[in-house]
C-alpha cells in the first residue's frame, strides 16, 4: 500500500467540518490511486471514485478492500458522469481541478 498523502487526516477533518459524511453516498471525481478515497470510505455508506487513468484505478482497487468499504472505482471523465441524476449526496474534487 502506498503512503497516505494526508497522514494527519487534516483533509478529512476539514471536509467533515463542512458536511456530514456518515451514511452518505459519495462521488470522488479524479480519485487517482485512491489515497483520499480510503479516508472518506470509512464514514460513507458507499463511495464511488472515478478517474480517466486505468492504472491509477487499478492501484486504488488493489490497495483498498472494496467490499469492506462498499467502494467502486470506474474509469470515466468528470465532464460526463456515468450515473443518473441525484445518485450521490456529496461530490468531492479533492485534487482534480
Amino acid at each position: 500500500m502506498r503512503p497516505i498523502r494526508d497522514p494527519e487526516g487534516a483533509e478529512l477533518r476539514h471536509l467533515a467540518s463542512a458536511c456530514e459524511l456518515t451514511g452518505k453516498t459519495i462521488l470522488e471525481i479524479g480519485c487517482g490511486d485512491g489515497k483520499f478515497t480510503r479516508q472518506y470510505a470509512g464514514a460513507s455508506k458507499k463511495i464511488f471514485g472515478i478517474d480517466p487513468e486505468i492504472t491509477d484505478l487499478r492501484t486504488a482497487k488493489n490497495d483498498m478492500n472494496t467490499s469492506e468499504y462498499h467502494s467502486f472505482f470506474i474509469q470515466s471523465m468528470g465532464e460526463r458522469l456515468p450515473f443518473p441524476s441525484q445518485s450521490f449526496n456529496i461530490a468531492i474534487f479533492a485534487c482534480s481541478l
